[in-house]
């Protein structure tokens, strides 16, 4: 008798994983105009320790050299500069005082606030990461100068990318002048007609997750451009205003879209080309041409033809019909409020201990092995207990391979070039290799190990590449066994915070749909709708990371990403429920809503405290069929669902 193959383990086969994405061939030029010409610079000139730590901002800047708009690359890329220097100079400072072994605790007390901080968001994640790498090596490079100096110079050289990143961008497209923005405006199009391509088929939810992404990136890039222009008492742009009615209508479309995929019915292909057109119209300037025929077989439909008609109006419209509005508060608790609460929260707590642990651990080992060059092994252990690169086990395998890949490049190029400028030529190597590397972490650690090695090497130490991979091998032994202790191991602790903060979310807009009175201004519907997809957004991919770790199996905790998933379904069934309400549906009953969406947060509730059991307090969900309002149907089946993947394990 056959046997059925066994299925890999998450956590063994994530190593693995390759992420296919675009070339960013305008970072990659980016990356080879930073490092390796500044650190030719200070050889040229003669100052070398200037220019390996210029060289070394840029590099830590390139790493946030992410696709966006100018804008969003100002926010990605300085928040984080802006931290960098703080942590030179913080390292610098301990050194400059011979700080010895009073680094240990120092180091401790930054690591806890990097690691912290780094659950409000992945621009603050990168930020506390690149402040604790930084203090790391200021505490530990032997480089002369003040500390306020070095601090300036790194930041020089995060600078220095951020004015290529200004400058150096793709050709204008001939509708206009907001390249950055209408791109984005333009991939929400064409992430909708992928969705309505993959109606009615397995690849229908995965396509809609990815136009919520695009959806968001959108929205991020507008609400800087008009938060821009407000705080400059600049008057909006007439083509920012048309662009944001543009980018109205699409949000619309989308909502409408929803509703055809709840439906799960296979589409023509006419369908989406639409919004195929309209994305061809953004970029190019051009008329959409023409559109599906309507049709009203369905209320989702309806809907769609009816969203797809106001998109086209919007589209004939040369001058914005509405003037200028500041962007809307998001609803829900204010940013800064739930941020705060993140960062005081078991998971701000647990992984800022976490970061500590690992930190001052391998500070205290690599000081107890040598007292020159100890910096390298703390500072491989703050790249891999970041969160948001992927499971500890997979980071740690990755980072191993790619620091011995790496060395190993790095001594062969030693000995096919000579002269003293080979190691600019390497770094800058690296430097236009680290926008492509962001596909696979191995292949990052390649590219970082590469610049650093030249930095060493110019600095002094021409012979210290071998104590890399010893220094790695130790540092990955440390963050495994500090990283795995049961309390900060605890997935309950690190994603129940993001799941409980989705399903709350997703009771909001549940709520609204289902309560709201006929006439209520949609905008609100959008944002809460929004709101809901971001939070599931940031669950799904906390969520995912957990599931992939070594010790997930063995741990009693719900099934994560089953539980996004039913939330996710509990969304796009509350907005195809609107989209029916929309066009005359009878409104469900109030005492049946209430029901529902008490139920929901007494699930949320129950998922929040990581002391509890899984599967305690979770309410019985008695499932009803209702003719005239399916969705009640609909969303008590996904709150069973929740439930029984609560309990699992």
């Amino acid at each position: 008798m056959l046997r059925a193959p066994r299925a890999v383990p998450a956590w063994l086969a994530h190593p693995f994983r390759w992420q296919r994405l675009p070339v960013p061939w305008a970072a990659v030029a980016r990356g080879a105009l930073c490092a390796g010409p500044l650190l030719g610079a200070g050889i040229a000139t003669g100052h070398p320790a200037p220019g390996v730590l210029a060289a070394l901002g840029s590099m830590l800047a390139g790493v946030n050299d992410r696709p966006g708009t100018r804008r969003t690359g100002v926010v990605h890329i300085g928040l984080p500069a802006l931290a960098s220097a703080l942590g030179m100079l913080i390292g610098a400072s301990l050194r400059a005082v011979d700080a010895g072994w009073w680094v240990v605790p120092a180091l401790f007390a930054v690591g806890f606030v990097s690691g912290a901080g780094s659950v409000a968001g992945p621009v603050r994640s990168n930020a506390g990461m690149q402040m604790l790498a930084t203090t790391v090596l200021g505490a530990g490079m032997p480089l002369p100068g003040a500390p306020w100096a070095k601090a300036l110079t790194l930041l020089a050289g995060c600078l220095w990318l951020l004015l290529l990143r200004l400058v150096l961008r793709p050709p204008r497209p001939v509708g206009g002048a907001l390249s950055g923005e209408r791109a984005a405006v333009a991939t929400v199009f064409d992430a909708l007609a992928d969705a309505l391509g993959a109606a009615g088929g397995p690849g229908a939810e995965p396509a809609r997750r990815r136009l919520s992404a695009a959806l968001d990136r959108a929205d991020e890039a507008l609400r800087l451009r008009l938060l821009t222009d407000r705080l400059l008492r600049r008057p909006a742009d007439p083509d920012e205003l048309l662009l944001a009615e543009r980018f109205a209508a699409a949000t619309a479309l989308c909502e409408a879209s929803v509703a055809l995929l709840w439906e799960a019915r296979p589409l023509p292909a006419r369908v989406a080309d639409s919004p195929r057109r309209f994305a061809a119209a953004l970029r190019t300037g051009r008329p959409p041409g023409r559109l599906s025929a309507p049709e009203t077989s369905t209320p989702g439909r309806g809907a769609f033809d009816q969203a797809l008609l106001d998109a086209a109006v919007a589209f004939a419209r040369y001058e914005p019909q509405t003037p200028f509005r500041p962007p809307r508060p998001r609803p829900g608790r204010p940013e800064p409020a739930r941020r705060g609460h993140e960062l005081l929260g078991p998971a701000g707590r647990d992984y800022g201990l976490r970061v500590a642990l690992c930190i001052a651990a391998s500070a205290a080992v690599a000081l107890l092995l040598r007292a020159d060059h100890w910096y390298w092994l703390p500072a491989t252990a703050t790249f891999l207990v970041k969160p948001d690169l992927g499971p500890l086990f997979s980071r740690t395998v990755n980072r191993f391979a790619g620091t011995v890949a790496g060395v190993l490049v790095f001594a062969g190029a030693g000995l096919l070039l000579t002269g003293e400028w080979w190691p600019a030529l390497v770094a800058g190597v690296g430097g236009a290799l680290l926008p492509f590397a962001t596909r696979h972490f191995a292949l990052q650690t390649v590219a970082i190990t590469l610049m650093v090695l030249s930095f060493v090497y110019v600095s002094g130490a021409r012979e210290a590449a071998a104590e890399r991979i010893v220094d790695t091998s130790i540092a990955c032994g440390i963050v495994l066994v500090v990283g795995h202790l049961p309390r900060l191991a605890d997935p309950r602790r690190r994603v129940g915070q993001r799941v409980t903060a989705a399903l709350r979310a997703t009771e909001r807009f549940l709520r609204h749909v289902l309560t709201a009175r006929p006439g209520t201004d949609p905008a609100e519907r959008l944002a809460l709708r929004r709101a809901a997809y971001r939070a599931l957004g940031e669950a799904r991919a906390a969520a995912e990371t957990a599931a992939a770790e070594l010790l997930a199996a063995r741990d009693r905790n719900p099934d994560w990403p089953a539980v996004v998933t039913a939330a996710e379904r509990i969304v796009d069934a509350a907005t195809a429920c609107a989209v029916r309400l929309d066009h005359g549906a009878r409104r469900p009953g109030t005492e049946e809503a209430e029901r529902l969406c008490r139920a929901l947060l007494a699930m949320a509730g129950a998922l929040e405290d990581p002391g509890r059991r899984p599967d305690a307090g979770l309410p019985d969900v008695e499932l009803r069929a209702d003719p005239d309002c399916a969705t009640l149907t609909d969303v008590a089946a996904e709150l069973e669902s929740i439930r029984g993947h609560a309990g699992a394990g």
